[in-house]
């Protein structure tokens, strides 16, 4: 059976068109996918403050993305990652036991430690001087959309990290985090995760301890495991003080390779020059 000519061209326009037309809007996405990260080094900063100032990253992707869907835009969304160091303070994740937590809000003060309830995954955790924290806050829709994925590529940019300092250690079966010494009865945990996602944006992310004070760790039952030792990097070189410096360095150059992201230091989003 043959079709007219105007039969044919009308099939042609009511089936191939809109193929057409979904295949160039996937092209033009791909074609706009964002893989340049702004890096921020915030130094040594309050808690709530850097807490503030995630949300507000956050925010400003999220908001980008919903203007995006709603005018059918393809503007490019950023991607952040901030470098911290936090004064002492204990954080809890929205799932997490208050009881972890073994201070009085009196000891708490005593100590010069402070105490919140946030909004990422997991339990308790302490943050504070010596620790490397990082948090990424980037567009999942940029690298891939698969959280799993995104855990397992933070655990393992640390993994590489600490393998340069010729640690060995890996992931613990159910628990997110770097550990030492899985499968001995000297198990012990080096770096902490938590995370937040909505629409495929992330925030909070990972704490590494590389040249810590350990002892805070004693106030609390870290990520509400019994059990478990925590440990610094410094502590496993069995030296006084590792540069931290290098430590970021390292974890930038392997996250960058994981994610196949691009860094740019800024400061207050102003452009200083490319890892």
């Amino acid at each position: 059976m043959f079709l007219s000519y105007k039969l044919w061209s009308n099939f042609q326009n009511s089936y191939f068109k809109p193929l057409y037309l979904c295949s160039s809007k996937l092209l033009a996405s791909q074609k706009k996918m964002n893989k340049i990260i702004q890096l921020k080094d915030l130094g040594t900063k309050d808690y709530k403050e850097t807490w503030e100032y995630q949300e507000e990253l956050f925010k400003e992707i999220v908001d980008l993305k919903i203007k995006n869907r709603r005018e059918e835009t393809s503007l490019q969304t950023p991607n952040y990652f901030l470098f911290v160091q936090h004064p002492h303070v204990y954080t809890l994740g929205k799932s997490g036991d208050l009881s972890n937590l073994l201070l009085s809000e009196k000891q708490l003060e005593a100590k010069g430690a402070t105490f919140y309830k946030i909004n990422r995954g997991g339990d308790i955790t302490y943050h504070g001087p010596g620790q490397i924290v990082g948090y990424p806050i980037i567009d999942l829709e940029n690298f891939f959309t698969d959280i799993h994925k995104y855990l397992r590529f933070l655990e393992e940019a640390i993994i590489l990290t600490l393998q340069e300092y010729g640690i060995v250690c890996g992931r613990s079966e159910g628990e997110t985090g770097v550990w030492l010494g899985v499968g001995t009865p000297f198990v012990r945990k080096i770096c902490a995760m938590g995370v937040r996602a909505s629409r495929w944006v992330t925030m909070h992310g990972f704490a590494l301890n590389v040249n810590a004070d350990l002892g805070y760790f004693d106030n609390i039952i870290p990520c509400g495991i019994r059990g478990k030792a925590v440990t610094s990097l410094n502590v496993e070189l069995g030296v006084e003080k590792v540069d931290e410096e290098e430590v970021k360095e390292k974890i930038l150059k392997h996250f960058s390779i994981l994610f196949e992201a691009t860094f740019e230091k800024s400061e207050k989003g102003k452009k200083q020059s490319k890892i």
